[in-house]
């Protein structure tokens, strides 16, 4: 692939070759195989990749070239609807492709499957372009995605626009780039993204998407415009994978005993802790029974407690098992550099333990973060969501996004100052010739610096061999620097590697790397905040109580405006034994229930725990 920015083909050679990779694409198309997809996904990618080289010399589409230039025959139909995606991703990085060319194939879909009153032209799109860049497009995505009528159509999110006539900043006050923009013109632009996404909708059966980053250069660059890829879409592709990989129901679940007062008693490996409890006793078989379509996947025991699991154990042993991963009772995790400081971003967030780079990693904590990988499996299948804090480089590493200096800054703000100071003294000293007056420029930073670096949990390891005994010069300093940078992007490789490996036995990888980071961590941990009104609307009320009574309505009052966000987390913990709320409606699968207390006189009120179900 290397060589292939400097092939020279005249338009027969390409004519020959265009031709050759059609038919090879249409004699694989009605086989399935192993082999013949490997085939046909390669055959793709040389196609792409020829097409994408000529095309970025020439104002025209793809297909106009593929077609008018090289005269190619008649292809089948999912074959279009690829080539028309990936014109239309071409305009979306590239803002300054107003081009009207692709646009009529991809218009043609609309007038299927939209209303009459929101239909679209090219003109419409080539006008809403005024109006949005990239970070206004990102907003609408954004909009569309939290707005829960885009769970019922299209057609209803587009109504419920607000009017001209209408306060705009109440509505668009989570996404201000919309504000000024005339109502009009962001439902034209809605309008194409979903249309959008119906073509990649379209497309995702022809393409492989367990292959990984850096596999395929045509799924790569999919993957390139999953932020305008629509939540919904990504779900349903997501539950029909999972759905195809669901284990069936376990008639007899798995008793997992927790032994609390054990738990209590901390050791230097974690051994008492409930999450090592958990791991002992549903590790082996963690990919069959997580997979499992049981509401709840083990049965909790809570010995010398004598309770008995309707669902609260079960829920309150997951809260547990999270509490023990964020914190210091295990060495699977640390608090970043940024808390143990106090200073800088992210001060809550919990980061992989470091390990000696050029040493393997226990077999032992190696199956405790495929575990953790596991557990996050579950929370999507289950929508039972973990509380745990981890930074933004561990969710884009499992779905295969790069990680960033930015990243690592954001979990440790000193991490690359020394390194930045002196590339600026460098290069504000390039103007002199002496070696000596170079060096002694240089001293003052220099002087105590080798050829190793301080890990993020503390350690000091070497870059290079011996490198603890290597001092840094003005002339191996760009060497420095490299290996500097380069072991602190991968200092938390290998155990995110783990976890994702752990992930991937329970969630099918195909479609996840669709997902971007965020996304990842909200499918997994749900959203930071508590949304009392989601709670009250999947609420039941049993006995004398209902919505209406006086002291249920101040109950809402004071949960919803009086209590932080630390103290809704402790009360659902409390009630429900989870700290996170599902995200809609239809994934409540209990409810939350507010009935008459009953007890006798044997017992005092306060001394009453709930009736977790």
């Amino acid at each position: 692939m290397r060589t292939s920015k400097n092939i020279n083909l005249n338009v027969k050679s390409q004519n020959f070759l265009f031709h050759l990779l059609i038919e090879l694409f249409l004699f694989t198309e009605s086989m399935i195989s192993p082999i013949t997809q490997k085939l046909q996904n390669a055959v793709m990618d040389i196609t792409f990749l020829l097409l994408q080289r000529q095309h970025s010399h020439e104002s025209v589409t793809i297909q106009q070239r593929l077609y008018h230039k090289f005269q190619l025959p008649e292809l089948p139909e999912k074959f279009h609807d690829l080539l028309t995606a990936i014109d239309i991703i071409n305009t979306l990085i590239d803002k300054n492709k107003q081009q009207q060319q692709y646009l009529k194939r991809f218009l043609e879909q609309s007038y299927n499957i939209l209303d009459r009153n929101f239909r679209i032209t090219d003109d419409d799109i080539q006008t809403s372009n005024k109006f949005f860049d990239t970070f206004a497009d990102l907003q609408l995505i954004s909009l569309m995605n939290e707005h829960s009528l885009m769970n019922e159509s299209l057609y209803e999110f587009l109504s419920a626009l607000p009017n001209e006539s209408k306060s705009y900043p109440a509505f668009y006050k989570n996404y201000p780039l919309l504000l000024n923009v005339p109502r009009k013109y962001i439902q034209i632009r809605a309008t194409f993204f979903s249309l959008f996404n119906i073509f990649i909708k379209k497309t995702i059966s022809t393409l492989d998407f367990s292959l990984l980053p850096g596999q395929s250069i045509l799924v790569d660059y999919i993957r390139i415009a999953k932020n305008y890829l629509l939540q919904t879409l990504k779900f349903e592709l997501l539950e029909e994978s999972l759905s195809k990989t669901n284990y069936g129901t376990i008639s007899k679940l798995s008793e997992v005993k927790f032994d609390t007062i054990k738990a209590n008693n901390h050791d230097n490996e974690g051994n008492n802790t409930m999450f090592n409890q958990a791991f002992e006793q549903l590790h082996e078989d963690a990919h069959i029974i997580f997979r499992a379509s049981n509401e709840r996947l083990w049965q909790a025991t809570y010995l010398e407690m004598h309770s008995i699991d309707q669902g609260g154990p079960y829920r309150d042993s997951i809260t547990a098992i999270c509490s023990d991963i964020c914190s210091s009772r295990l060495p699977l995790f640390v608090l970043c550099p940024n808390g143990r400081m106090n200073n800088g971003l992210n001060r809550d967030c919990w980061i992989p333990n470091v390990f000696p780079p050029n040493k393997p990693i226990s077999n032992k904590f190696k199956k405790q973060y495929q575990f953790i990988g596991h557990l996050m499996g579950m929370a999507i299948r289950k929508k039972h969501y973990l509380n745990v804090k981890f930074p933004i480089l561990l969710w884009k590493q499992l779905v295969g996004e790069e990680i960033t200096m930015k990243d690592i800054e954001g979990i440790d703000i000193q991490s690359f100052v020394i390194v930045k100071e002196m590339e600026i003294d460098l290069e504000q000293n390039q103007s002199i010739d002496n070696d000596s007056e170079i060096n002694y420029l240089c001293t003052s930073i220099m002087s105590e610096l080798r050829f190793d670096v301080i890990s993020s949990s503390g350690q000091t390891y070497e870059l290079i061999p011996g490198g603890q005994d290597i001092s840094v010069t003005p002339r191996n300093f760009p060497e420095y620097c490299e290996r500097y940078r380069e072991y602190r992007l991968n200092e938390f490789h290998r155990p995110i590697e783990y976890i994702r490996q752990g992930l991937c036995s329970i969630i099918p990888y195909n479609f996840l790397t669709l997902f971007t980071a965020n996304e990842l961590e909200e499918a997994i941990c749900g959203k930071g905040e508590i949304d009392v009104l989601l709670l009250k609307r999947n609420t039941i009320y049993r006995g004398d109580y209902n919505e209406n009574s006086p002291h249920i309505q101040q109950f809402w009052i004071v949960l919803n405006e009086m209590f932080s966000e630390l103290q809704k987390k402790l009360f659902l913990i409390f009630v429900w034994g989870r700290s996170t709320l599902p995200k809609l409606d239809k994934d409540f699968t209990s409810k939350f229930i507010i009935q008459t207390i009953s007890y006798d006189n044997n017992h005092e009120i306060d001394q009453m725990l709930p009736n977790t179900t």
